[in-house]
């Protein structure tokens, strides 16, 4: 959320704290930002694009890769975000993940595992790899990565856009709109 502020100071809210807990069982983790009075409305959809384009446009990945810093959580899932600078890797590595987690939970299903691996070895490679294919390049940008209509809202104080509950990492920003 910090870097995702830094480029977005009216739409997100400030992070001042985060962490775990000492004495936490289960493990509890804690995030402290401002408060902000919204309401979980959509905003004007045109501002809202404009708003999303501005922070693809103005952020830079530290590295020149897709990724980020540190492993961060989507949900309750820890996200592996080891540098890569092949956009089909990353997102085929960030794809598998969520897959393990799957298996470790519902265990394995036929079908399903069948269907992954086609999707892993045929459509990711085809649809992504020419991006960067012939001399073309993505550039990572500073990505939500978990944009959907509960993690939006409008300020009530100024009736502007506020994202929160974000998952950032460095992504082709197209990754938005999947999410």
């Amino acid at each position: 959320m910090s870097e995702l502020f830094k480029l977005a100071l009216s739409s997100v809210p400030k992070p001042h704290a985060w962490g775990k807990f000492e004495l936490a069982d289960p493990i509890t983790h804690f995030f402290l930002c401002d408060f902000i009075d919204m309401e979980l409305e959509l905003p004007e959809p045109s501002s809202f694009c404009t708003k999303l384009a501005e922070i693809h446009r103005n952020s830079d990945s530290p590295t020149g890769k897709f990724g980020f810093m540190v492993p961060n959580c989507h949900g309750k899932i820890v996200q592996s975000n080891e540098w890569d600078s092949n956009w089909a890797s990353f997102f085929t590595k960030l794809l598998l993940s969520f897959l393990q987690l799957e298996l470790s939970i519902n265990g394995p299903w036929e079908e399903y595992d069948k269907a992954f691996e086609k999707i892993v070895a045929t459509v990711i490679p085809r649809l992504l790899e020419p991006l960067q294919a012939e001399g073309r390049v993505l550039k990572p940008s500073l990505v939500h990565g978990d944009l959907w209509e509960e993690n939006v809202a409008i300020n009530l104080a100024t009736g502007d856009l506020v994202v929160f509950d974000a998952s950032v990492f460095y992504a082709y920003n197209e990754y938005e709109l999947g999410t």
